[in-house]
């Protein structure tokens, strides 16, 4: 009879049983398949379109969170930087502690009478002028507590002075870029709430 019915009207079941209320649908009309079809496939698809915006809103809650969190640890951008300092150039065979022993060894070699005390000065003066020259390098990201760069004539050790916290640009763009996605996750359930009043207040 319902079906009989609807190919008078030429309208297909969906289009016929949307603007009849759903107490109706329910309870006079809920022994015609059609019907029972027909509400099984809305219920279906308000449980479709609420997982969707779940899903979403929890996708956004993961992503901005994650975004916060790399902001914070520096992942994408440095947010530390790290002082490096080296004394001078070591050359080959010579120990690393040249530099805080080299006054103290032409003082042993003159006390030997191995050299005089100009000779002393003299070859003083010439490591300051050209062995000993400090040189402090900054790198934001860690090389260790010393590692070793070779320069022309040997090599320069340098150790770590300082690390100190900077705020990266990036950091502060990815930060509220993430605090925007994430919330963007309570705007989705509320979104999703609104809809879903705005449909049941529709089929009343």
């Amino acid at each position: 009879m319902f079906s009989t019915i609807l190919a008078a009207l030429e309208m297909d079941a969906a289009t016929f049983l949307q603007d009849v209320d759903s107490d109706v649908l329910a309870t006079s009309l809920r022994h015609i398949p059609a019907v029972t079809q027909f509400t099984s496939g809305v219920a279906a698809a308000q449980v479709h379109d609420t997982r969707r915006w779940l899903f979403g809103s929890a996708a956004a809650w993961v992503l901005g969170f994650a975004m916060m969190l790399a902001a914070n640890d520096g992942i994408f951008f440095p947010n530390k930087l790290y002082t490096y300092s080296s004394p001078g150039v070591i050359r080959p065979g010579e120990a690393e502690n040249v530099f805080s022993t080299y006054r103290e060894v032409l003082g042993n070699q003159m006390l030997a009478k191995q050299i005089t005390i100009e000779e002393m000065a003299k070859q003083s003066a010439e490591f300051m002028a050209t062995r000993n020259r400090p040189l402090t390098v900054e790198w934001p990201d860690s090389r260790g507590t010393v590692y070793y760069e070779p320069v022309e004539n040997g090599r320069r050790r340098f150790e770590l002075v300082t690390t100190r916290h900077v705020e990266a640009n990036g950091n502060r763009i990815l930060q509220y870029i993430g605090a925007i996605v994430f919330a963007c996750g309570f705007v989705g359930l509320f979104i999703e709430w609104r809809l879903r009043r705005l449909k049941n207040k529709q089929a009343k």
